[in-house]
């Protein structure tokens, strides 16, 4: 029996796999059979032999099944081997033991672009990727579509393997300029009625950066005291200022003692709104009154019940 013509037993001696798992990828993600024959068993052809080969290598080498099958269904038959090839290895495509690409879930392509640059350290490609983003969908869908995703992804793989430092830091740079050129754009006048700080020794300010520009697209002007704000410098900034709204952000639990929050809270100027946003917050401990934001939406949503209608 030639390659255009074979069964799912001999695919799966070639493959090494399991015919049961020949029959998940044929159930699952449609990498089937093409040749049917009347009164016959369905037939794997060469090309649907190549595209299993490029599925059984990509998650061999972890990218996860949904994801290896994109690539295996859309590869053409003629490039399979360019995929696999060690010569012609793509980031994007081949895991390389899970270095060169990172899983971004369900979320869209441009979430899979901006991870690929990030992993070449594409610094000029991701700047441009998330400021076609912002502009184009917006400042919350922007972070909450594209950047959370692949901010996400990078945390959980250094989490697991203490890699991808270097990779993190460079992304969030560009994240940080392609946010303060937004807010630049935005150009919100007025008094900033909106004052937003890290918690103390808390070093995550990305956050506080996407709601200031998403405020400055609602035009609304806010102070960011950006990250490792010690607790004198906070309560004196709100004294001085008198905002409206204050919101605190922890990443993590050791910076988020709610001493903080009472402090804010017993001010003269005391703020007529006061969050704490973060997963660093432990929302039981909360001082009453305070409100916890689940999500960048949420948080606007929250101060814009302050502020008024978007001008």
């Amino acid at each position: 029996m030639d390659d255009d013509e074979l069964s799912a037993g001999a695919v799966a001696r070639r493959l090494g796999v399991a015919v049961t798992t020949l029959r998940s990828w044929h159930q699952r993600y449609g990498l089937g059979p093409s040749r049917h024959a009347p009164g016959r068993h369905r037939r794997y052809t060469g090309d649907d032999l190549a595209r299993l080969e490029v599925m059984r290598r990509l998650t061999a080498d972890g990218l996860p099944p949904a994801e290896a099958a994109r690539w295996a269904r859309e590869a053409p038959p003629a490039l399979a081997d360019d995929l696999l090839a060690p010569t012609l290895v793509r980031p994007e495509v081949v895991r390389d033991g899970g270095r060169h690409t990172l899983p971004v879930g369900a979320a869209g392509p441009s979430a899979r672009g901006l991870a690929r640059a990030a992993m070449r350290m594409d610094s000029m490609a991701m700047v441009r990727l998330i400021g076609d983003a912002l502009e184009t969908d917006g400042v919350v869908a922007a972070w909450e579509g594209l950047l959370c995703p692949v901010l996400i992804a990078i945390g959980e793989r250094h989490a697991a393997s203490g890699v991808l430092v270097e990779v993190e830091h460079l992304l969030s740079r560009c994240v940080s300029e392609a946010l303060a050129a937004a807010t630049r754009a935005a150009a919100p006048d007025g008094v900033p009625r909106v004052l937003l700080a890290c918690a103390e020794e808390e070093q995550h300010s990305l956050p506080l950066e996407a709601l200031t520009a998403a405020l400055a697209e609602r035009g609304a002007p806010c102070r960011l005291l950006g990250a490792r704000v010690p607790l004198v410098a906070l309560v004196d900034a709100v004294n001085r200022t008198g905002p409206e709204v204050v919101m605190l952000w922890s990443h993590a639990p050791f910076t988020a003692d709610p001493a903080q929050l009472r402090a804010v809270l017993d001010v003269p100027r005391r703020p007529v709104l006061l969050l704490a946003a973060g997963p660093g917050w432990d929302v039981p401990t909360l001082p009453s009154g305070v409100l916890h934001p689940a999500s960048l939406s949420e948080a606007l949503a929250q101060i814009g019940a302050i502020l008024g209608p978007r001008r």
